[in-house]
């Protein structure tokens, strides 16, 4: 449910949606996202000072403590 919100997130941002990949690690309270995303749009996903990145990671906090769990994003290259 939530790899899909974040799928759902992210692909607006990018200039290449189909190589938009988020790995799903689940654990017993956390759940660990890994992001990897096309060639030259590392830099979108970050955004200006990180600013991009920490409002996908706050989303991903407030919707995955609505579902008991903890989220955290991992953004890699």
């Amino acid at each position: 449910m939530l790899k899909e919100f974040l799928e759902n997130i992210v692909k607006p941002i990018v200039d290449k949606p189909d190589e938009v990949r988020i790995t799903e690690i689940e654990g017993e309270s956390v759940c660990i996202y890994e992001l990897r995303v096309g060639a030259g749009d590392y830099g979108k996903i970050i955004g200006k000072h990180g600013q991009n990145a920490n409002a996908i990671r706050t989303i991903l906090n407030a919707v995955s403590a609505k579902a008991g769990k903890r989220g955290v994003l991992e953004i890699l290259e």
